[in-house]
């Protein structure tokens, strides 16, 4: 099989890696030809993605941002073979999915949305690596639900990554959700370290510390579009913690020492009941 990928980042240069150590032919984009130029050398890469080669590939993964995906897609649709399949690796799905669903109408391939659940605080095809999927979850957002023969294509295609479970949801779901899992804990991380006591924690910090923090070292530009894609869950989220802080405040001021406890213990059992 021939897969197209733009964009080699690490989720991009971890596909890249996966398919082309399962043995497929590997073509690549991206806006660095130095890092078009390492990816060859290093193997995870054996040609160029451009209007020549567009056509001789079965898979085309999209993973830059959401804006840039969709522009390319409008770019290149008419390139596209019709029995393609085309996905998009990005963590917002709405506004993509209204874009490129009516491309692949149009122009007879199949553009299914996409959202690999994994990831690091690095970025970059430096940090990617082939196994960077095993057993992890894969968020599709298929243009029809009922079509378990697309499912099944869908799976057979993403087998060199190794995906753990499929979850099979709408576009307006999708984003609802991952703004609570995934949105919502890089800006709570990102604006914790603020805190002007984070200077002095060296020798005063463990786990929560560490696991608290991790992902406050983000890509900026990245998150701060998928987040501002997706506002308006971004928004619910944020109100809904800021209640919730500010109920803990209030208990402290008050010194009110029941009250805490009660708090404390309802979010302890809350973790108890979604995750068991």
């Amino acid at each position: 099989m021939t897969v197209g990928i733009l964009g080699l980042g690490l989720i991009g240069g971890s596909m890249a890696r996966a398919y082309a150590k399962a043995g497929h032919t590997v073509l690549s984009a991206d806006t660095d030809t130095a890092m078009l130029e390492f990816a060859k050398l290093s193997g995870a890469a054996h040609g160029i993605l451009d209007d020549s080669t567009i056509g001789s590939c079965q898979l085309i993964l999209l993973a830059i941002y959401p804006k840039g995906c969709a522009d390319w897609l409008e770019s290149h649709a008419c390139k596209i073979r019709p029995d393609a399949l085309v996905m998009d690796l990005c963590g917002i799905k709405e506004e993509i999915c209204k874009r490129c669903f009516p491309l692949a109408a149009q122009y007879g391939f199949t553009f299914v949305g996409g959202h690999p659940m994994a990831g690091s605080h690095h970025s970059g095809f430096k940090y990617s690596r082939s196994n960077l999927f095993q057993g992890a979850p894969m968020v599709l957002v298929p243009p029809k639900f009922d079509d378990i023969e697309l499912l099944q294509r869908v799976k057979d295609s993403l087998s060199p990554c190794g995906f753990g479970r499929f979850s099979v949801c709408t576009a307006s779901e999708h984003d609802r959700l991952i703004a609570f899992t995934s949105q919502m804990p890089h800006v709570l991380s990102n604006g914790y370290i603020k805190s002007p006591t984070a200077a002095f924690h060296q020798g005063f910090s463990a786990g929560s510390y560490k696991d608290l923090t991790r992902v406050a070292w983000l890509n900026a530009p990245m998150w701060a579009e998928l987040c501002m894609e997706n506002r308006e869950n971004m928004l619910f989220e944020i109100s809904t913690y800021i209640d919730h802080l500010q109920a803990y405040q209030k208990a402290l001021q008050e010194q009110d020492l029941p009250a805490l406890t009660t708090l404390l213990e309802e979010g302890r059992k809350r973790k108890e009941e979604v995750d068991g």
